[in-house]
């Protein structure tokens, strides 16, 4: 195996250091993982995809990326809550969904939960409460797999879109 050289500003150092620490001294494995994802990023910009960074689960979650294009965005609001739809191109050409719902109000007055109409203000059984905005990832193989898994005014949204080709060259 060949032996490459790499040299280390002094003001590099400490990052360098805290690299191999991470990896457990091995930094080749650390150099090779860095420059791998990064030519992944860059030829994926080529290719007109961008970094994609979404949270998901309750609340703030957790963070999830991939390299993909953005079809459509949609909104859809209830009394209770908001429903919002971000549909990508991945750069394998699959379709993902990343679906937040805001946090949703609860509240029920009377005995049984059910008073409706002015009672609901006057009731001194009360309850109410608030649940954790959601957000989840979902991937799919393909248009048909994608359109049990959405509304269907959004998936003639995302069709529609899919006949767009990531990159077009002009011949100008």
């Amino acid at each position: 195996m060949p032996n490459k050289t790499i040299y280390v500003s002094d003001a590099d150092l400490p990052l360098y250091e805290r690299a191999q620490e991470l990896v457990g001294g091995n930094l080749s494995q650390a150099i090779v993982k860095a420059l791998r994802r990064y030519v992944d990023v860059e030829e994926g910009k080529d290719d007109g995809f961008e970094e994609i960074t979404v949270r998901v689960g309750p609340g703030k979650g957790r963070r999830q990326r991939f390299l993909g294009v953005l079809l459509v965005e949609w909104l859809q609001s209830t009394k209770d809550r908001v429903h919002k739809y971000k549909v990508y191109r991945s750069r394998t050409g699959k379709y993902v969904v990343h679906a937040e719902r805001s946090p949703e109000q609860i509240w029920a007055a009377g005995v049984d939960g059910q008073a409706k109409g002015w009672r609901k203000h006057v009731s001194q059984d009360q309850t109410w409460g608030t649940t954790a905005a959601t957000s989840t990832l979902e991937i799919f193989d393909d248009l048909d797999a994608l359109r049990e898994n959405v509304p269907a005014s959004l998936y003639d949204l995302i069709a529609a879109a899919a006949d767009v080709p990531e990159v077009e060259d002009l011949d100008i």
